[in-house]
């Protein structure tokens, strides 16, 4: 795992999280444990990157009351949610709710272990697009206005001629603008830019004339 990512354990049970925390830091775990969901939403671990592993059923604030916490203070960490056999259906509303996944307690060491990489693996994939749309809005703002017009035909899908007609330029001109695009947005082909512009919420262009400088 990598050393700055955390496993989160939020149960107020101590003898589930010293369990949880024993054996996640035999397996080179980093793990800190808090006793309640207002301990943790109080502390700085949701500015960090990892994932939770939290019990289902807690007093004053239950799991699935600390996940729609979460999605509403846009805090990233995938979830993990433990159960008791009876609790299987709350589960299932926390995955439908984005939970990456729940483990039945008592629980499996191998499956607990094995969801926890997968829950980290998650939130690396997550924090990497977070990255890549950041830089992708970068780039985009410093287009001009014609690379900006010219970009969000190409998003649409048109061919250098319609995006000069449209735009009342030549097409050698579309092909330069083309090409700084490219430069510009540091991408290597016509996928990539497409990708990057519906990252950075480019809209499509319609098909009105648009006059404008060349």
């Amino acid at each position: 795992m990598k050393t700055d990512e955390t496993v989160f354990v939020v149960d107020d049970d101590a003898a589930v999280r010293d369990s949880v925390s024993a054996l996640l830091e035999s397996a080179s775990f980093r793990v800190e444990n808090f006793d309640s969901a207002a301990s943790f939403l109080a502390s700085r671990a949701t500015e960090r990157p990892g994932c939770l592993v939290v019990d289902i059923r807690m007093p004053d604030m239950d799991g699935l009351e600390l996940q729609e916490e979460m999605v509403r203070r846009q805090i990233a960490l995938p979830v993990i949610v433990m159960t008791g056999h009876a609790d299987v259906p709350l589960a299932v509303r926390a995955m439908k709710a984005g939970a990456v996944d729940f483990i039945e307690k008592p629980f499996n060491d191998e499956l607990l272990l094995d969801s926890v990489a997968r829950a980290l693996e998650a939130g690396r994939q997550q924090r990497d697009d977070a990255g890549f749309a950041k830089a992708a809005k970068h780039r985009v703002a410093g287009l001009t206005q014609r690379e900006r017009e010219v970009l969000e035909h190409l998003v649409a899908g048109k061919a250098n001629k319609m995006i000069a007609y449209d735009l009342d330029i030549s097409p050698r001109t579309v092909e330069v603008h083309r090409a700084n695009l490219m430069e510009k947005m540091q991408a290597r082909t016509l996928s990539d830019l497409v990708r990057m512009a519906l990252e950075a919420g480019v809209r499509l262009a319609g098909n009105a004339r648009q006059a404008g400088p060349r």
